[in-house]
């Protein structure tokens, strides 16, 4: 069975409120534009994309005292190739990256940059060497100063990936580096010219294309203080989260993207990948492969952390129980469990990846959720490392992190 909840009893304004996300997630109520969940904050906190200032210190007053398993996670990321202080930025122009970045002209340079500028700001912040922070603007001047475009194909999801990672290196470099970064305004035009006009209107193909691209939408957005952006590209993701993850709530049939017009069954179970048996915890990928699910399933965790941090919790609303749900049914399956015949013709292609410590923490530890499945996958996987796309060291910024 997919993860539940743990029985405890409830306060009366717990209640309400359940009941209250109940009545959403069904379509019976919807929050007035003035008052959604979602909305950009009057002031955006910072450190504010994915990892909070208050997870930073947790991590840190973990390593420093040795304390597992923060400190082997630390360990991991610093012998890595991402940490390495001779790294040299291989910036260029225009990023081509076809299907499956065939062809590959910078895309896993880029990538690979982005997720090390975000290292090495994470190594900065936990041992105070400013030789970490000047590396990670190193590189981050580095394609500041070069990049004009995405190309090809996969241009929108490569543009998605690395723009994942490069706020989550600058909010940390700019609001905890003791240093000067002089170039920080390139490098915020950067963000908002060659990147976020290649993602905030989204992507009509498979559901983790336009929620990666809404995760480097809305942290561009944090890191520009951009509040129209961060409110469309929330709109973008709470439509899309609904679709790719179903509830037995939903009805007989998943929701849909209204502009992708999957206006009949037969429609649906083809984007679904002829998987014509719905039930919950499903993604829209499932049945594809795990790997893509993966990807689907952590760019809702990040965006619904980075929510969390701005002052709205998704967790509490439709998002933290598709989530859940997609933790728990994807999990039991990767630890192990017999495939049913209804599921996928009875196979699955495993593989999910080091995707699962941000959600379980906000669900089980902050929320107090039993997740057996997910707890255990999680847990066996630890450190968790990188997916080399846009994924890196959650054991050491999420494990068991209570702020």
């Amino acid at each position: 069975m997919p993860d539940a909840p743990a029985r405890r009893r409830r306060p009366r304004t717990a209640l309400l409120a359940a009941a209250a996300t109940a009545a959403l997630v069904s379509g019976l109520l919807t929050w007035p534009a003035a008052h959604r969940a979602d909305a950009a904050p009057a002031v955006f906190a910072h450190p504010g994309v994915t990892v909070s200032q208050g997870q930073l210190d947790f991590a840190r007053t973990k390593v420093n005292a040795g304390a597992q398993p923060w400190k082997g996670a630390y360990d991991q990321m610093m012998a890595s190739k991402y940490a390495s202080l001779t790294r040299t930025a291989k910036p260029r122009a225009t990023v081509e990256c076809g299907s499956y970045s065939n062809p590959n002209n910078g895309c896993t340079d880029e990538r690979e940059d982005a997720i090390a500028a975000y290292t090495d700001a994470l190594a900065w912040y936990i041992t105070r060497d400013d030789r970490y922070a000047k590396k990670s603007i190193e590189l981050m001047d580095a394609w500041s100063a070069v990049i004009k475009d995405h190309t090809n194909s996969n241009a929108p999801l490569q543009t998605g990936w690395a723009g994942s990672s490069w706020p989550k290196a600058a909010e940390i470099i700019k609001y905890t580096y003791t240093g000067t970064w002089a170039n920080s305004g390139r490098f915020a035009t950067m963000l908002r010219n060659v990147y976020l006009p290649e993602v905030i209107n989204g992507s009509n193909s498979n559901g983790n294309w336009e929620l990666s691209m809404m995760e480097a939408a809305v942290g561009i957005s944090v890191f520009l203080e951009d509040r129209t952006s961060y409110d469309k590209a929330m709109a973008k993701f709470r439509t899309r989260t609904a679709a790719y993850v179903y509830l037995a709530s939903d009805g007989d049939l998943p929701k849909t993207v209204p502009s992708q017009n999957l206006d009949t069954k037969a429609k649906i179970v083809s984007y679904w990948q002829g998987q014509s048996t719905f039930v919950t915890g499903l993604t829209q990928e499932t049945c594809r492969d795990f790997t893509h699910t993966g990807y689907g399933i952590s760019a809702i965790s990040h965006i619904a952390e980075t929510s969390r941090i701005q002052g709205a919790d998704l967790y509490g609303t439709d998002v933290g129980e598709r989530l859940r749900q997609a933790l728990g049914f994807q999990s039991k399956y990767q630890l192990g469990e017999a495939v049913p015949s209804s599921l996928c013709g009875g196979s699955l292609t495993l593989g999910l990846g080091p995707v699962t410590e941000v959600g379980y923490n906000a669900l089980h530890n902050r929320l107090g959720i039993a997740m057996t499945n997910t707890q255990r996958l999680t847990e066996q996987n630890r450190p968790s490392g990188s997916n080399n796309l846009f994924v890196a060291w959650e054991t050491l910024t999420h494990g068991d992190n209570p702020s």
